[in-house]
């Protein structure tokens, strides 16, 4: 792997903050039919001072746009990144729930931290594996009985742990009767 690859992580088309701006005004049309910074910072729970400083930006890039009476809408490109950050949690909490089997929160919380980071590609493959994952097929049945075999508890020594490798990476403070089901 390249020694640069951790630098495409600035070159992310939006920030973690500004796909929840988006996902919020899109959310608010949706409810309400209007959308002004009142409600974003009511709806993110920020100040209004807040809310506008982190629009002027969304706003530059032609993200939102603004009316004459100060009412928020989403021009096109905005409207496509807030669905595909929206469609990249669902696939995320799909994927670390139900296929690889974290609980639900945790899956939600670890959802939301990478849901605007995954690229076209990515996602799109996620998208496919998530329709064969939900589909009937045989070969899919086996394959979930075999993945739910294969969870075990960790012991907590990693060099009797397939998962571990040698580097244990549980929490050095997790009691034996609280490490995880990987």
């Amino acid at each position: 792997m390249s020694q640069d690859v951790w630098k495409e992580f600035e070159d992310n088309q939006i920030t973690h903050s500004a796909a929840h701006y988006l996902m919020a005004i899109k959310q608010l049309l949706e409810d309400h039919g209007y959308a002004r910074v009142t409600d974003i910072a009511k709806s993110l729970n920020i100040t209004r001072g807040s809310c506008s400083i982190s629009l002027k930006p969304l706003k530059k890039r032609g993200l939102v746009v603004e009316d004459e009476n100060r009412f928020l809408k989403l021009s096109d490109e905005g409207q496509r990144l807030a669905e595909l950050v929206e469609l990249n949690d669902k696939l995320l909490e799909l994927l670390f729930g139900e296929v690889l089997g974290v609980d639900q929160d945790q899956a939600e919380i670890d959802a939301c931290k990478i849901e605007h980071l995954l690229s076209i590609e990515v996602s799109t493959r996620l998208s496919a594996f998530v329709k064969v994952w939900q589909s009937d097929a045989p070969e899919i049945d086996a394959f979930k009985k075999l993945l739910k075999k294969s969870r075990h508890q960790c012991a907590g020594d990693s060099t009797q742990c397939d998962i571990c490798q040698g580097l244990c990476i549980q929490p050095q403070s997790a009691k034996p009767e609280k490490r995880l089901e990987i």
